[in-house]
């Protein structure tokens, strides 16, 4: 027997936010866990901020390290968010609502993490507001010549962008939330009414929001291959051997659309075993997410090739002797785990089977992560660990103030992401209610 169209989207309702009322107590232990340690890298910057960056690493001749490497990973995933889920609406794409609530969180709380790591790094945090653009009877203006002001401009353009296209995405979802949870909690009642900005699903309100929801992802898109082609260009403009190409910007908007697949994996899988969503979230999905992976991961691995292949032909004998360091120096290992885990590891995926084995999957996105953060350590400290003399040569070792706070990033970012699940529905339930439908029409037609 056929179950009612309403009886079901209510079991839709039901099924998505109930979970978000009632936590198991994992949820809570791993909360508490990410509180600790977000604890702890606060108290590890405390006292970098009383001995100064010489609790750090950072020495001659690798002034940039571990903190500068945590900034570009957390803008790679940051960036990879709302274009995997502004693409996708583009495109027109079926799958996107298993992940695109996921991808938008992660990219807030991704951008939120990136931009703690330049005012770490940069020893003096009371200084920051140099960065902002503001007249002052001294007429001191940032150097906009600098590429830490040109991180800043893009980094808060793109925050600003993503934010609005994430909220914009979750307010027909608070509406829906405003009405089940009515009676039930005060303060999720008042929560939702406000930010479901008086929402009430009809025709015109749909027109304008379809409209400006194609005009934001159509304006994401490209900002968010920019802006990471910024990033990229930090390293670009330098002459230090490894880090003068011209591959760097779409080699770095490639490896931020791979990283951020990975981190997709990473998060959902749990997510949808903890909250018992395998009924929305199908092995379907994992399996078309797993495609766009390998897809980026190609690209990504013709880089790795055209990086290395390059200096060979060509005659800068300083690129030559980066390269070779590289795969052969004392930093082999990250070279070597580099390529293993981004270029070798994802070819896996050519096998339909391990594309919809959700902990090969879960597995392989770990160490697509660690690859990325590698890759990362590999272009900012090898590069400036060997340059052209020998008298900048140097080794270069984390402290442990660094890596605290390494640790404690990522104990910060999925923080919020616990904290975002427990207040907003987790996946888009009116675009489930919305295939659920066209489905239950197809049948109705077919049996007609």
């Amino acid at each position: 027997m056929k179950m009612s169209l309403e009886k079901e989207l209510d079991r839709i309702d039901r099924d998505i936010l109930e979970p978000m009322a009632h936590p198991s107590r994992l949820y809570w232990f791993v909360l508490s866990v990410c509180v600790f340690f977000v604890i702890v890298a606060l108290i590890a910057w405390i006292y970098q901020l009383k001995h100064g960056l010489a609790a750090a690493g950072i020495r001659h001749p690798v002034k940039w390290g571990t903190y500068i490497t945590n900034f570009v990973f957390w803008i790679g995933i940051a960036h990879s968010g709302t274009l995997i889920s502004a693409v996708l609406l583009l495109f027109r794409a079926t799958f996107r609502s298993a992940f695109n609530r996921a991808t938008e969180a992660m990219t807030i709380f991704s951008v939120m993490t990136a931009g703690l790591f330049p005012i770490i790094h940069a020893g003096r945090p009371w200084k920051i507001y140099y960065l902002f653009p503001i007249p002052s009877q001294r007429e001191i203006w940032p150097n906009f010549f600098s590429p830490l002001e040109w991180d800043f401009f893009a980094v808060t353009t793109y925050f600003t962008i993503s934010l609005i296209f994430w909220y914009l995405g979750m307010v027909p979802d608070l509406a829906i939330a405003r009405r089940y949870f009515k009676g039930r909690s005060k303060l999720r009642e008042t929560f939702y009414k406000i930010f479901s900005l008086g929402w009430t699903g009809n025709y015109k309100q749909w027109m304008h929001y379809v409209r400006a929801s194609i005009f934001l992802a159509a304006f994401a898109t490209p900002l968010v291959a920019s802006v990471h082609s910024v990033v990229s260009m930090d390293f670009a403009v330098g002459i230090v051997p490894g880090w003068h190409a011209t591959i760097f910007p779409p080699f770095f908007v490639a490896g931020a659309i791979f990283s951020g697949c990975a981190m997709a994996f990473t998060l959902v899988i749990p997510l949808r075993k903890i909250f018992r969503l395998e009924r929305y979230i199908t092995l379907d999905h994992f399996d078309n997410l797993a495609k766009l992976t390998l897809f980026t991961g190609l690209i990504l691995a013709y880089s790795y090739l055209t990086e290395f292949t390059l200096p060979i032909y060509g005659q800068n004998i300083f690129e030559k002797a980066q390269f070779y360091y590289r795969a052969f120096g004392d930093y082999k290992w990250a070279s070597w785990g580099m390529i293993i885990c981004n270029a070798i590891l994802p070819l896996t995926l050519f096998i339909r089977s391990l594309r919809r084995n959700l902990v090969w999957l879960f597995i392989l996105s770990i160490f697509i992560n660690i690859g990325m953060w590698l890759e990362r350590y590999v272009i900012i400290v090898i590069s400036l660990s060997h340059e052209y003399d020998p008298y900048s040569w140097g080794l270069y070792k984390p402290s442990l103030v660094e890596i605290l706070i390494t640790v404690g990033s990522f104990a910060w970012f999925f923080m919020w992401f616990l904290l975002f699940v427990r207040a907003i529905p987790s996946i888009a339930v009116f675009e489930v209610k919305e295939e659920f439908a066209k489905k239950l029409k197809k049948e109705g037609k077919n049996e007609g």
